[in-house]
């Protein structure tokens, strides 16, 4: 019984809390964070209908369609984008050939090179920009169907 008793005396009273360790973070697979991004990388190559639920960001060369209805796009400064184009709102830092459609918004910044038609109720071409095409602002039309006839 005195091994049982030696035990106990070598026990401190009182030990140290041992921090209980935090639950990892559950992550299903194919969600995202809210606010972030896809992106397509500067050495990918996509040819055909890009779709999605997200925001993207495009890197490398697409060839084909992109719409992202709900969704903004940016076409960045390395890409290469040959394909019509259908976002939520578009902004190009890179090049795109084909048509643009911005739901909300079109913006060609000072490095974009587009050769294409726009169509959006809002188009900013920034100084510098290279453009070729015809933009039409949509925003005076639907508003105008909207409108009951006095």
């Amino acid at each position: 019984m005195a091994m049982f008793d030696k035990k106990k005396a070598e026990e401190p009273e009182n030990p140290a809390p041992v921090p209980a360790a935090e639950p990892a973070a559950v992550k299903t697979p194919g969600t995202r964070t809210p606010g972030s991004r896809a992106v397509i990388g500067a050495t990918i190559k996509v040819k055909g209908d890009l779709t999605g639920d997200e925001d993207l960001i495009i890197e490398g060369r697409v060839e084909g369609t992109v719409k992202l209805d709900k969704h903004d796009l940016t076409v960045g400064e390395s890409a290469s984008v040959h394909a019509n184009v259908t976002a939520k709102v578009v902004r190009i830092e890179g090049e795109v050939v084909g048509d643009i459609r911005g739901i909300e918004r079109i913006v060609i910044t000072q490095v974009g090179r587009v050769q294409g038609n726009l169509s959006a109720p809002r188009v900013v071409v920034e100084d510098g920009a290279k453009f070729r095409g015809s933009i039409e602002m949509d925003g005076f039309e639907s508003k105008a169907k909207a409108a009951p006839a006095a």
